[in-house]
């Protein structure tokens, strides 16, 4: 097990490695010297760093089967990290080879699946879990979706459905199957949506439904390409500009897995 204490991207010297960072008082930062940061009242900053920067949240993620001492692949994690990550709060990430798992982790989660965060003496397993509890224990800024665009998409948010379409075209093996129609015809309904409603699922801002999609619409991209010489069609450009915008965040960036990672993480579906 690897334990790797991160500041998030928006604190540290350098968001292009994960590595341990010593935090950066807010008077080095000129913090001092601005109202407000990433549009966070100071007051309310201040309140929120301090509170999460002297106890660092610990994260038990996937470890890479690559490379050693290395994040892996997995989209549900991404999904943790990216959250924190957005969230500014510094966290302390120990990575979980899932091949061989350690004692110490099946004691403190005995299905052996991650993510898991420490919440006060307990672990809390399940991404859909961690991020609701994160919202509401740091709610800014806040990633929960606008009242008004909540309604719309509560039961079945935009783009839900990409992602087993993406999986069964990828574990296809007939071409005339309909799978590779099935994926296309999701993602034009999520180009349309984005027209309508982007560049973000919940319009001008990035919300917690594009840290959940995000992750797997990076793992479609990598994986189709490789298994199936396949790409997002140039024709779905608001998709391809969503991804792009999203795929470039300094967060995503900082938390994404290697593109080897990713194929040899879906290879064991490829029969």
């Amino acid at each position: 097990m690897t334990s790797i204490k991160i500041t998030p991207a928006a604190y540290s010297l350098s968001s292009n490695t994960l590595r341990c960072v010593t935090c950066i008082t807010l008077t080095q930062l000129g913090f001092q010297r601005r109202n407000k940061f990433n549009g966070v009242p100071k007051k309310r900053l201040l309140t929120t760093i301090s509170m999460a920067s002297s106890h660092p949240l610990q994260v038990c993620v996937k470890a890479s089967v690559v490379t050693p001492n290395k994040l892996g692949d997995c989209p549900f994690c991404q999904r943790v990290l990216l959250t924190l990550e957005e969230k500014h709060l510094p966290y302390d990430m120990k990575l979980v080879d899932l091949t061989n798992k350690p004692e110490w982790f099946t004691k403190i989660n005995p299905e052996g699946k991650v993510p898991v965060l420490k919440v006060d003496e307990n672990w809390v397993a399940d991404s859909d879990v961690i991020t609701k509890y994160l919202e509401d224990k740091y709610p800014n800024p806040p990633l929960a979706s606008t009242p008004e665009k909540s309604t719309a998409y509560t039961l079945v948010p935009p783009g839900s459905k990409v992602f087993p379409a993406f999986v069964g075209f990828l574990k296809s093996k007939e071409p005339s199957d309909g799978k590779e129609q099935e994926l296309l015809n999701e993602l034009n309904s999520f180009n349309d949506y984005l027209k309508e409603n982007g560049p973000f699922i919940g319009g001008e801002n990035i919300c917690a439904a594009d840290l959940s999609l995000g992750p797997k619409l990076y793992h479609m991209e990598i994986a189709l390409e490789h298994y199936k010489n396949w790409s997002v069609p140039d024709s779905l450009s608001y998709v391809k500009s969503y991804m792009k915008s999203i795929f470039s965040r300094d967060s995503f960036v900082k938390t994404a897995a290697s593109p080897e990672d990713v194929i040899a993480g879906w290879a064991k579906h490829m029969g």
